[in-house]
């Protein structure tokens, strides 16, 4: 399984499937802990700033789960190798904060048929969407392409660190849920309230004309 993103929402759900004994775990990502991290980033402690987040979060996987192998991939997925990285998975978790990423992923993991499971979080709010092997529904099914404008991110708007980790938690969820093709996890949306502390679940439908995976069905 790759995460792609270790940060508030790649950290408790690299915890979680490990915890859940998915035997290989690759990680994505080039950034460095920093201390305003510390507060929603489970694997990283005050020792591990200025460090590279994918070195200090395998060992704290392997040091949580021996029998875990994590294979680190110390970049920025980027359109010269996106497509390589995700065929090497049987599903992609996607938590990044920012849109150019998640449709790079989404597009990618089209065209290799990989399941993949994206999230998001910023202040109160959180959703996850997981997406089958048939890529249908798909993220551009939600969005058609990348906002126009600078939407905020969670470094910038801020983040409620629980909210994070009810978000991760749900797209450890689906991610078990799309590997062991449990029936009615593709398609999931579920979204979070952390205000009301309320979720809902439902099943998003495809789009007719999305530009990812319509012009394949809707002949």
């Amino acid at each position: 399984m790759l995460l792609v993103g270790i940060g508030g929402l790649g950290c408790p759900a690299a915890m979680v499937l490990a915890r859940a004994g998915i035997g290989t775990i690759g990680i994505a990502d080039d950034d460095e802990v920093d201390v305003s991290n510390l507060h929603r980033q489970l694997l990283f402690q005050e020792e591990d700033v200025g460090r590279p987040k994918v070195g200090a979060a395998a060992a704290r996987l392997r040091a949580m789960s021996p029998a875990i192998s994590v294979i680190e991939h110390p970049t920025r997925i980027l359109p010269p190798n996106a497509d390589e990285l995700v065929r090497g998975y049987d599903v992609v978790v996607e938590g990044s904060d920012n849109f150019a990423t998640k449709f790079l992923v989404s597009d990618a993991c089209a065209r290799a048929e990989v399941p993949v499971v994206h999230g998001a979080a910023v202040r109160w709010h959180g959703t996850a969407l997981a997406v089958g092997r048939e890529q249908r529904p798909c993220y551009r099914c939600l969005f058609e392409d990348v906002p126009e404008g600078d939407a905020p991110n969670c470094a910038e708007a801020g983040v409620v660190g629980p909210v994070v980790g009810v978000v991760a938690a749900v797209q450890a969820d689906l991610a078990l849920g799309l590997l062991a093709e449990r029936e009615g996890t593709a398609g999931t949306l579920v979204t979070f309230d952390g205000k009301r502390l309320c979720s809902r679940r439902r099943a998003v439908p495809p789009r007719r004309g999305c530009p990812t995976c319509g012009a394949r069905r809707d002949a």
